[in-house]
Formats: C-alpha cells, sequence, structure tokens
C-alpha cells in the first residue's frame, strides 16, 4: 500500500494532472471516479488506483475488475486515504482513480462512409470541451478535429464533462488545422460555419451529405481565414440583443438537426 506523497506514483499521478506537457510526454492520463473507471477500454488501462477507504467499502469491485480480460493483480494499487487525497483534484473523491494510455487516432479514418464531423479551432473552455465530446457521442458525430491552440482534451475538467464519451468519440489534434478542413474537403465533405454574415439560417442547408461544422472560440469565434475557407456559412436566427450562443450548444444545435435530416 501507498502511504506517502513522496512516492514516485503518487509524484508520477500527480504530474499528470496538474500538466498537459507531462500528459503528452507519457501519452497518458488520468481518470477519476468509479463510473469513469468501469469505463476504460481495457486496453487502455496503466493502473487503478484506490483508497483505503474505497476498498474496505466497496469489497467486490476490487474482485469484479480481476474478472476483466487484461486486468492483473498489479494493476491495482491501494494507497492510505491521506494520500490519496492529496492525489485527487475533486472535492469529494470517490476514492478511485486510472491511469489511461492516450488513443491514437486519425483523421483519414474519420472521413471514410458518410461523416458528421466537428471541426473546433481555438476553443479554450475544458467545459464546453467536454461537452462537445459528449454531444458528439450522442449524436453519432464520426470525429472531432481540433485545432493544436485548443484547450487539452485531457484536462480533468474537460474529461469529467465527457462523462465517458472520450473513451468512445474519435478525436484528433492536428498541426495544420487549415490544411485539415481542405483534406476534408477534397474528401467530398462539405463544411459548413455558424456565422452572422450566413446567407441561411441552418435550417436552409442539407446535411445528408458529408458534413462538418466549424466551431470557434468562445470569445473570438473563428478566425478570418479558417471563415473564408468553408463552403457555406449559415446563422443561428437569435431573437432579442443576444449576437451568439455558447460554443458547445450552437454546435449541438447544427448537429442535431444533422441528425434528424439524416434519420428522416
Amino acid at each position: 500500500m501507498i502511504t506517502s506523497t513522496s512516492s514516485s506514483q503518487v509524484k508520477h499521478v500527480m504530474s499528470l494532472l496538474s500538466k498537459a506537457k507531462e500528459r503528452k510526454k507519457n501519452n497518458e492520463y488520468v481518470v477519476e471516479g468509479i463510473r469513469m473507471v468501469s469505463e476504460v477500454p481495457e486496453d487502455s488501462l496503466v493502473k487503478i488506483y484506490m483508497s483505503e477507504r474505497f476498498q474496505n467499502n466497496n469489497p467486490e469491485y476490487a474482485r469484479e475488475l480481476l474478472r476483466k480480460q487484461g486486468i492483473t493483480a498489479d494493476m491495482i494499487e491501494i494507497v492510505a486515504d491521506n494520500v490519496f487525497d492529496r492525489m485527487s483534484q475533486t472535492q469529494t473523491p470517490q476514492g478511485i482513480m486510472a491511469v489511461v494510455k492516450m488513443k491514437n487516432n486519425s483523421l483519414s479514418d474519420m472521413l471514410e462512409g458518410n461523416p458528421l464531423l466537428i471541426l473546433v479551432e481555438n476553443l479554450q473552455d475544458p467545459g464546453n470541451l467536454g461537452t462537445i465530446l459528449r454531444m458528439g457521442e450522442g449524436a453519432g458525430v464520426t470525429g472531432v478535429i481540433m485545432s493544436p491552440n485548443t484547450v487539452d482534451i485531457y484536462n480533468p475538467k474537460t474529461i469529467r464533462s465527457t462523462m465517458g464519451s472520450i473513451f468512445r468519440v474519435p478525436f484528433v489534434y492536428v498541426q495544420d488545422f487549415s490544411e485539415a478542413v481542405t483534406q476534408c474537403q477534397k474528401a467530398g465533405v462539405k463544411v459548413y460555419a455558424a456565422h452572422l454574415d450566413g446567407k441561411n439560417t441552418y435550417l436552409g442547408e442539407d446535411y445528408s451529405t458529408p458534413t462538418a461544422f466549424l466551431i470557434g472560440n468562445e470569445g473570438n469565434g473563428l478566425t478570418d481565414g479558417i471563415t473564408k475557407q468553408a463552403d457555406t456559412l449559415i446563422r443561428i436566427p437569435m431573437q432579442g440583443e443576444v449576437e451568439s450562443l455558447n460554443a458547445a450548444i450552437a454546435c449541438t444545435i447544427l448537429t442535431y438537426e444533422a441528425v434528424r435530416q439524416r434519420t428522416i
């Protein structure tokens, strides 16, 4: 049992939780809570940490984990309660967390079939990105493509907001976002951008064919260069004095209209 915060394992977990650079360097991230840990794909699991309290209160849980293919006893570590509380980034830790390997997805795989894509440029709010990923799973989105300046999807706040969708929705960061948009267009994907200068409302377009929606920064929207790359600018009608919606809400409205069109 780990009883000290000076443990190399504890330091490693805390580093992964607090530093994007360390997550990228190790190709690992951390999830917390019984639901998130239970949903980790077995081939992505590196290590599970349980507080002593959690183990005592949930004696069957560890045994159930060991029944899963690929999970062995040395992948489960018990941690003293005070140490676990120091490791955790949540106010009321559930007493369980896991180190997980990052996924490796490719843009080309997301362009197969009749794709429905979300292209995210420079989004900065972890909760917004996590909500988009969660919504994307519900809508059957085939991929989320992000610019390099988009918030880290492995940020603990983002992960919590995904409610497990991070394990199931394909996503990728691209070094050249403009080139990624072009690659989508060359593959026959029509790229739409919600914009005040949109010629039609979002209800006036056909999303039944390969489609991608551009989603920009919360405060500044899409950059001018990326806006010009869009095939079509569309508007979400607004009333009152509101000019725009929260990025995740706007993304949801557009995406679910595509879902509606593809299922009627």
